[in-house]
């Protein structure tokens, strides 16, 4: 039982460490925010419309400080747990509170709320440093001045989210939407965009949107936008997209395991190392794949930009198709 016990608290320790905002309930309160790192903790309602509208901010904070030891960004659902609301004194919603360094009590921070904000002021309390990476946009907000020039451009295909800011299924949406953006991040060809068509209302008239959210598609090699009328989880925009887009990414920006893999290439990898004629070849050739493939996952588990994650990770792909595994294939 014991030795079960602390294969839990290392495996949840693990999911803690990799997670970037960290879910606190009052449980596992104390032994996250107890004063060896600095906490910057959101206490939120599910049905606050004010903590949906900063969802996708405070999800890019997290990013921004996911690789800063001493620095620990979580949220509390404290309408579902009320004993936590009630230790701190918290009695409206989203309600942002530190925990400095060295201390477990609370400080309740009162800055602004756009990612600038934020990450100066964590910054500034911790010494910590955040990824500049988090100020690119996953998602591009457009308006009368850059809707052609991004929406029509012919090189690429755009996806586009007619919204209004006091509208609650886009608040709903947004952090939806935000994750759907950063997955698409570094496809320069693939593009998510949003347009305020309450204050943009040219173009939503020019659209002919009637109500919020409209989700339109801009194909590359067409004049004539497309309703987008799927499903609107993102696993859903993520399938839309890949295929509109004939790319391969999953959630998160990377990349699927077939990426950079062709069908006939496969059968190909099958049947060169099955046959016996090339046993010596097969032999030598399967130790150096298997240690390159190590070496790629050791890369790959680094701190290396995105680009080098893509290309990596299609090296490994192909490797993978002549790694041989007691004599067969592995896919």
């Amino acid at each position: 039982m014991a030795d079960f016990s602390s294969l839990l608290f290392f495996l949840v320790g693990i999911a803690f460490s990799q997670a970037s905002v960290i879910d606190l309930t009052n449980e596992n309160f104390d032994s996250i925010v107890n004063g060896d790192k600095f906490a910057f903790v959101e206490f939120y309602a599910p049905w606050c419309g004010h903590c949906k509208a900063l969802a996708p901010t405070y999800e890019k904070l997290g990013e921004a400080f996911a690789k800063a030891d001493d620095v620990v960004i979580a949220k509390v659902d404290a309408d579902a747990d009320k004993t936590l609301s009630s230790r701190f004194g918290v009695s409206g919603f989203p309600t942002l509170k530190y925990f400095p360094k060295g201390s477990t009590s609370a400080e309740d921070y009162s800055g602004g709320r756009d990612i600038k904000d934020l990450v100066s002021f964590i910054e500034g309390k911790s010494g910590a440093r955040a990824s500049k990476a988090i100020f690119k946009e996953n998602v591009i907000q457009l308006d009368s001045s850059n809707f052609d020039s991004v929406a029509l451009d012919k090189t690429k295909d755009v996806l586009v989210e007619f919204y209004a800011p006091w509208c609650g299924h886009c608040k709903n949406l947004a952090p939806v939407y935000e994750k759907v953006g950063l997955t698409f991040k570094n496809e320069p060809n693939c593009v998510v965009a949003k347009v305020d068509a309450d204050g943009e209302r040219t173009l939503g008239e020019r659209y002919g949107v009637s109500g919020f959210p409209t989700i339109k598609f801009f194909p590359r090699d067409s004049e004539e936008a497309e309703e987008y009328s799927g499903g609107r989880s993102e696993q859903d925009f993520i399938d839309f997209l890949n295929e509109k887009c004939k790319t391969k990414r999953k959630s998160g920006g990377g990349i699927s395991d077939d990426a950079g893999r062709i069908d006939k290439f496969d059968e190909f990898a099958k049947d060169f190392m099955s046959n016996v004629v090339m046993e010596r070849v097969q032999s030598k050739g399967d130790a150096f794949i298997t240690s390159e493939i190590e070496r790629l996952n050791r890369l790959l588990e680094g701190a290396i930009s995105a680009k080098k994650n893509d290309e990596f990770s299609v090296r490994r792909n192909i490797l993978k198709q002549f790694k041989v595994d007691t004599g067969k294939t592995e896919l």
